[in-house]
C-alpha cells in the first residue's frame, strides 16, 4: 500500500540536509561570537543523528515513490522540518516555549512571516540568520531542493514535485525534474545574491542585506528589525525590496525566459500582465486615497502604497507603514489582496493570480452563455482553451478555500472574540501573508495568541502553503484504502 521504508529514508535524508543548513547559521554565530553557538551545536547533532538513523532504517527500501507516498512525504517534511528547526530557538532559551518556537519555525518554513517575537534586535546574529534561512529554504520548497539529490540515489522525484506544487499550471523548465529543480534554484540564488548586493550598495549592513534578501525572495517577510522595513527610511532600499518582492511573486518560469533573452515571450504571459495590472490598479487607488485623506505628498504616498500592495499581493508581509491607521476604505482594498497571492510557480501563497483570472473569465463568459445558450464559449488563457478539468479544479479550490476560511474564522472566534482580529489572523495564516487585522496587524504580533490558537494557525499556515489539496486529501478515507 505505502512504501514506508522509502518515506523514512527520504525523511532521514532531508533531516541531514536541514542539519547542513544549520551549519551555516553556526558559522555566523561563531563569526559574531554570539551566545547561540552551543544551541546550534546541540541542534545540529540531534538533527543529523536523527536523520542518519532514519536513513539507515530505510536504506534497503525500493526507490519507487507512488503518488500517495509523495503526499505523505511532503506533509511530513514540513512538520518534521519545523519540529527540528525549532531546536536552535529553544536550546539557548531564545524562545523557551515549545509552542512559540514551533509557531515561529512553521511560520518561517511556510514563508508566512507571522511572529511571536517582541524584541527581535535582542536575538543573536546566528539565530536571526537561521530564522531568515527557514524562509529562504521554504520559499522555493524543501522538496524542490531535494529533487536535485534524490535522483542520485535512484529515487524519482516527480511525485514529490506534483505534491509540492499542486497549482493549475505546473510548467516545467526542462523535461527532467532534476534539471527543473536546478534551474529554479539557480534563478532563486541569483536573485538573492543580486538583491543582497543592491541593498548593501544602499548602505544596509551586509548581515541585514543577506537576511532581508533571503526573506524577500521567499516572500516570507521576516526582518531583523522589530519595525520591519520601516526601520530603513531610505527610499532606495524600499524600492529595491519592492522590485524583488515583485520578482519573487512572478512565475519563475518567466524569469528563466527573461534571463535567456525571451522577453517578448515572458511579457506575452497573460497571468503576468494581470499580475502587473492588479499591482498598478490598487497602487493608484490607494495613492490617490492617501493624498486626498492625509497630508502626505505624492512620492511618499506612492512609495508606501506600492510597497504595501506588492508586499501583500505577493504574500511577503513586510511593512513600511501601519495600514490600519489609513482611511478604512484603504484597509479594505489591502485586505482584498489577502486573497490574491502571487503568480503560479512563484514563492507566493494565497489563491494565486491565475485562479483569480480564470474565475473572473468563467463568470463573465457564463453571463454571455445565458444570453446565447447554444453558443460554445470556452475559457481561454494564454491563447489556449482551458480544459473543463482545470476549471473544475480551480472552482473546487476556490470553494474549499472559502469554506476553510469561514470555518476557521468561526473556530478562531472562540479563541479571539474580536471579529476583525479573528478574520485577520485566519486570512493571513491561510494565505501565508504575515500581518493581519486588529490586534495582529502590521504594528502588532502573535505573542498574545493563546497556545491552542498558535497550533491552529500553524495548521492553517501548512494548509495554505501546500495549497489545501495536499493536506486535505490525507483526511479522506479513500486515500488510506488499497
Amino acid at each position: 500500500m505505502f512504501n514506508f521504508k522509502v518515506i523514512v529514508k527520504i525523511m532521514g535524508l532531508l533531516l541531514v540536509v536541514e542539519a547542513a543548513a544549520m551549519i551555516l547559521a553556526l558559522l555566523v554565530a561563531i563569526g559574531y561570537g554570539g551566545p547561540d553557538v552551543n544551541s546550534f551545536l546541540y541542534s545540529i547533532g540531534i538533527t543529523a543523528v536523527s536523520g542518519g538513523i532514519l536513513f539507515l532504517l530505510g536504506r534497503k527500501s525500493s526507490n519507487n515513490i507512488a503518488k500517495r507516498d509523495g503526499y505523505i512525504i511532503v506533509t511530513l517534511t514540513w512538520i518534521v522540518f519545523s519540529l527540528f528547526g525549532s531546536l536552535p530557538f529553544m536550546m539557548g532559551g531564545f524562545i523557551p516555549s515549545f509552542t512559540n518556537a514551533f509557531f515561529e519555525t512553521m511560520s518561517g518554513f511556510t514563508t508566512t512571516g507571522s511572529s511571536i517575537l517582541t524584541d527581535i534586535e535582542a536575538l543573536p546574529h546566528g539565530i536571526l540568520f537561521w530564522r531568515s534561512m527557514t524562509q529562504w529554504l521554504g520559499g522555493m520548497g524543501i522538496i524542490v531542493l531535494s529533487l536535485a539529490i534524490l535522483p542520485a540515489l535512484g529515487i524519482g522525484g516527480m511525485q514529490l514535485f506534483v505534491a509540492e506544487v499542486p497549482g493549475p499550471t505546473p510548467d516545467k523548465l526542462h523535461p527532467r525534474i532534476k534539471q527543473t529543480a536546478k534551474r529554479l534554484w539557480g534563478i532563486y540564488v541569483l536573485f538573492t545574491v543580486l538583491e543582497t548586493i543592491l541593498l548593501y550598495i544602499g548602505k544596509m549592513p551586509l548581515f541585514d542585506a543577506v537576511c532581508h534578501s533571503f526573506t524577500t525572495m521567499a516572500t516570507g517577510g521576516y526582518s531583523t528589525k522589530q519595525a520591519s522595513i520601516a526601520f530603513f527610511t531610505s527610499p532606495y532600499i524600499q524600492y529595491v525590496i519592492t522590485i524583488f518582492m515583485f520578482l519573487a511573486g512572478t512565475n519563475f518560469t518567466l524569469s528563466y525566459l527573461a534571463l535567456n533573452g525571451k522577453l517578448k515571450k515572458a511579457w506575452a504571459n497573460e497571468e503576468f500582465r494581470w499580475y502587473g495590472f492588479f499591482v498598478l490598479f490598487f497602487t493608484a487607488i490607494i495613492t490617490l486615497g492617501l493624498m486626498r485623506n492625509t497630508n502626505t505628498g505624492f512620492e511618499l504616498s506612492f512609495r508606501e502604497s506600492l510597497f504595501q500592495v506588492v508586499s501583500i499581493i505577493t504574500t511577503t508581509g513586510y511593512a513600511t507603514a501601519d495600514y490600519l491607521k489609513w482611511p478604512a476604505i484603504m484597509t479594505v482594498f489591502l485586505f482584498s489582496l489577502f486573497f490574491f497571492g502571487g503568480s503560479a510557480g512563484s514563492t507566493g501563497g494565497s489563491i494565486k493570480i491565475v485562479r483569480i483570472v480564470l474565475l473572473l473569465k468563467n463568470s463573465w463568459y457564463e453571463l454571455r452563455r445565458l444570453i446565447h445558450p447554444n453558443a460554445v464559449i470556452p475559457v481561454r488563457f494564454n491563447q489556449r482553451t482551458v480544459s473543463d478539468q482545470i476549471m473544475l479544479n480551480v472552482l473546487a479550490f476556490f470553494m474549499i478555500y472559502v469554506l476553510v476560511f469561514f470555518g476557521s474564522v468561526v473556530v478562531y472566534t472562540f479563541i479571539e472574540p474580536d471579529l476583525s482580529s479573528a478574520i485577520g489572523a485566519v486570512a493571513t495564516s491561510l494565505g501565508n501573508i504575515g500581518p493581519g487585522l486588529g490586534n495582529v496587524g502590521p504594528a502588532e504580533n502573535f505573542y498574545h495568541v493563546p497556545a491552542f490558537g498558535k497550533w491552529f494557525l500553524s495548521f492553517l499556515m501548512l494548509l495554505g502553503r501546500l495549497e489545501l489539496f495536499t493536506i486535505l486529501i490525507l483526511f479522506t478515507p479513500s486515500f488510506w484504502r488499497n
